[in-house]
């Protein structure tokens, strides 16, 4: 059972890999923590991801996908795997495809975790942080017991600039030009499967487990 998850920034598609990954028992794998794992053992992809990274430059897809081809060889992928941030774009995609086939192996699901951007920029702009501790709020779906207070440690909470509405956008419009494409590429290949993401997260990993259910 190999899984891409697709979905613009904030539209739960990380939430929903970890639930695919705990309930099938197969490992949920992210490019961030990919390149962490790499640089901090130093190993030498590692080395050269963190080479790019030092001078504030995206890692080459070539790199990226020997990073998580090497990923996908362990032990641990013998049965699946769920892909969270990767491919995201065509090119990556493609990369992917021809390192799989190579080993006699192919994708089995792209699921599409699909919001519109109104409802994302909405639900974005809500989240409140707590910088002292880290902690993290909605003021719809996770208020704090005291408006703008952290419940935890008693600090204010605030909006991070990264969950600014116009940031937010700005994200989105990457997201579109970059990595839509990709649910075209996916739907070519007969493998796309869309979700509603507005609903209830029991809701969406609910469709979800029914296109994947074995």
């Amino acid at each position: 059972m190999k899984i891409i998850m697709l979905g613009a920034p904030g539209a739960g598609k990380g939430t929903q890999a970890k639930q695919i990954a705990a309930k099938y028992q197969i490992p949920h794998i992210s490019t961030g923590d990919i390149f962490r794992a790499n640089i901090k053992n130093g190993t030498e992809l590692g080395k050269k991801a963190k080479e790019y990274m030092d001078q504030g430059l995206l890692v080459p897809d070539e790199l990226t996908c020997d990073l998580v081809m090497d990923r996908i060889g362990q032990e641990d992928c013998a049965n699946g795997f769920v892909l969270d941030g990767f491919p995201r774009t065509i090119p990556q995609a493609e990369s992917l495809d021809a390192a799989l086939s190579k080993i006699g192996q192919k994708m089995d699901f792209a699921i599409d975790v699909d919001v519109p951007d109104s409802h994302i920029v909405k639900r974005m702009s809500g989240r409140r942080a707590c910088l002292s501790c880290g902690a993290t709020y909605h003021i719809v779906a996770i208020p704090p017991k005291k408006e703008g207070i952290c419940d935890a440690c008693g600090k204010e909470l605030v909006l991070r600039d990264d969950d600014k509405p116009e940031t937010v956008q700005k994200r989105l419009d990457v997201y579109h030009e970059q990595t839509q494409p990709l649910i075209d590429y996916y739907k070519k290949q007969g493998i796309l499967h869309s979700v509603d993401g507005t609903q209830p997260m029991e809701d969406v990993f609910a469709n979800i487990d029914a296109i994947i259910g074995v």
